[in-house]
């Protein structure tokens, strides 16, 4: 894992590196069936001063757990819509480096392309990680969409400037959606489907969903 720059910039930097490195993103899948599919979370201590980083890396499609990594610490960033990946990217790299299996195919809790940028934290961290990474957020960065109907597996499309960037996907019927975007080394059409495979029972894909319990279980913890 090579670093691509410093987390230890202005905002104004943070900014010019998000312009930068959205030209070296690959909108295409560069993967055969992955086997293994990773779930990245960050929370919070209650006084703001720490976060806490957890990655869990389960198998596809049957969605169980083969390991986990954990890391605490200080946040160094500023809470800013659209520049997430410089508050929470220095602790999720600590993590994966703690990972006995690195995964085929990591989902984060953000965003892909579906960013005003074009680099949320699944584009910018799936650039560090040199691996398909797929961003699935609770809420929308961009306002471009239409919601999808009450059926699983329904989606409307994202737009940037008119161009496609993200899916509103319905994972469990009647419960609000889910907002999908590739990140790096995969497309949109190939994000979709896997995003609902990796949903079981929940609206949240399994992986996310182990990895925000390990997350918060440290955070009560500390």
């Amino acid at each position: 894992m090579k670093p691509l720059h410093s987390w230890e910039v202005s905002i104004e930097e943070a900014i010019r590196i998000q312009e930068n490195l959205k030209d070296r993103l690959i909108p295409k899948k560069t993967f055969s069936s992955p086997k293994t599919i990773g779930g990245a979370d960050v929370a919070y201590s209650t006084n703001k001063n720490f976060l806490f980083g957890a990655i869990a890396v389960l198998s596809y499609p049957e969605m169980k757990l083969i390991d986990t990594a954990t890391a605490k610490g200080e946040i160094s960033f500023p809470y800013l819509p659209g520049l997430f990946s410089f508050r929470e990217g220095p602790i999720l790299v600590k993590a994966f480096q703690g990972l006995r299996v690195k995964p085929d195919l990591l989902i984060f809790g953000g965003h892909g392309t579906a960013h005003p940028r074009g680099l949320g934290l699944a584009s910018h961290m799936g650039l560090w990680f040199n691996l398909p990474s797929i961003g699935c957020a609770r809420t929308p960065l961009l306002k471009e969409f239409d919601y999808p109907c009450l059926s699983r597996g329904s989606f409307e499309w994202i737009f940037l400037k008119g161009k496609k960037v993200g899916a509103v996907l319905r994972t469990k019927r009647g419960v609000k959606p889910v907002f999908v975007s590739p990140g790096h080394r995969i497309d949109l059409m190939t994000s979709i489907p896997i995003v609902l495979a990796a949903c079981q029972r929940y609206r949240i894909p399994e992986p996310l969903r182990f990895a925000h319990r390990f997350s918060r279980k440290m955070m009560h913890g500390a």
